[in-house]
């Protein structure tokens, strides 16, 4: 059986993931630390606290929870797969979707009312999202008259030039995706909330460590996303992504996190005004050549 480059690439993906997902946590929590004048954990400190979760028993809630949580971590691994692969992109964005509600129905089963109004935030901040997400896969689309990964790493002109806004739009939802400040609502990874935690606030041991597996192999493919507007250039590329890997940690520490209702607002506000307002006039262009 001959693998392609494609195949290689997005079985490395599922052996690599949680390393390099791991290291950009390590790297996030350090640049943090340095942010608030503090000297940090060492970078392999999210490995150690993930195999300190892996050691615990596991005493789930209730006999839904660890199937919920299982399925949550399949989904999202599948859906870095298939982008990697080369897969569709819109089916790709449905099966995140899909890992996204098992992961809302692992919260809702548990019955605790944290949890549950964890789940119900989680369940806004995805309607928040999801317009951008689809809007950045349409840019994707109209600017390399593709959905394929490769296909669109291919572009020779740089897809920042021809979809800012684009890019502008999926900088703010990715501040929502990494469960970063000001739109940590349904979760977060700070010290200071680890008691109720929201949406995991039932979640400990191996289930708790799933979850944040799961969190890790999500942030990998968000920035390979990230890659794709700057990847005409090797060195734009490099430059592009540990500018918006910084200003994400920036937002996350210069800011208070919102009511839903601003969070709702504010995400459907950027979606029309930069999202659409770059879509619709690129396309109008590009459908006369």
């Amino acid at each position: 059986m001959i693998f392609r480059t494609e195949n290689l690439v997005a079985i490395g993906f599922v052996v690599l993931g949680p390393i390099i997902g791991g290291l950009i946590a390590g790297v996030d929590r350090i640049l943090t630390a340095r942010m608030q004048g503090r000297i940090g954990p060492p970078l392999l400190q999210p490995f150690y606290d993930l195999s300190k979760l892996f050691s615990k028993r596991i005493a789930p809630v209730n006999r839904l929870q660890v199937p919920f949580i299982v399925s949550h971590l399949i989904f999202v691994v599948l859906t870095g797969f298939l982008f990697f692969e080369g897969s569709d992109i819109l089916l790709i964005i449905f099966v995140l979707t899909l890992a996204e509600v098992f992961l809302v129905l692992a919260a809702y089963s548990t019955g605790s009312p944290y949890a549950a109004i964890g789940a119900e935030r989680e369940l806004l901040l995805m309607t928040a999202y999801e317009p951008m997400i689809i809007l950045t896969l349409v840019g994707l689309y109209q600017a390399a008259k593709s959905f394929n990964f490769y296909e669109i790493l291919a572009s020779t002109t740089p897809l920042i030039l021809q979809l800012p806004g684009i890019y502008i739009g999926l900088l703010f939802i990715l501040v929502m995706k990494l469960q970063k400040s000001p739109f940590d609502l349904a979760t977060s990874h700070h010290a200071h909330q680890e008691l109720v935690k929201g949406l995991t606030a039932d979640m400990g041991g191996p289930v708790l460590g799933l979850v944040e597996l799961a969190h890790w192999y999500e942030s990998v493919y968000l920035y390979a996303i990230v890659f794709l507007f700057f990847s005409s250039s090797m060195l734009a590329a490099c430059i592009g992504l540990v500018a918006t890997f910084f200003f994400v940690i920036l937002i996350d520490n210069v800011t208070a996190r919102v009511k839903w209702q601003a969070a709702l607002a504010s995400a459907w506000i950027i979606t029309l005004v930069a999202g659409a307002g770059n879509l619709v006039p690129f396309y109008l262009i590009t459908r006369g050549h």
